[in-house]
């Protein structure tokens, strides 16, 4: 698990998010979009053992529109 949380951190860093450029942050927020949209995130690893982890159908839908506006917003 730590090991996950080091790799993520290294990835995508959300303390370090405000020294993002623009087109960096537009950059991870597409790809969030997209693995949502392509049914990667959360990890099936992470679902494996969190049932509740998944998105229903509206809640993806919710989390992807809001990730466009912020992305759409930059």
């Amino acid at each position: 698990m730590e090991k996950h949380i080091k790799n993520g951190k290294e990835e995508l860093n959300f303390s370090e998010w405000a020294d993002y450029s623009d087109r960096r942050k537009n950059s991870k927020l597409k790809s969030i979009i997209s693995q949502i949209d392509d049914d990667n995130m959360p990890l099936s690893s992470y679902t494996l053992i969190h049932k509740n982890a998944s998105f229903s159908k509206e809640e993806k839908k919710e989390v992807v529109t809001w990730l466009t506006e912020l992305k759409d917003n930059l």
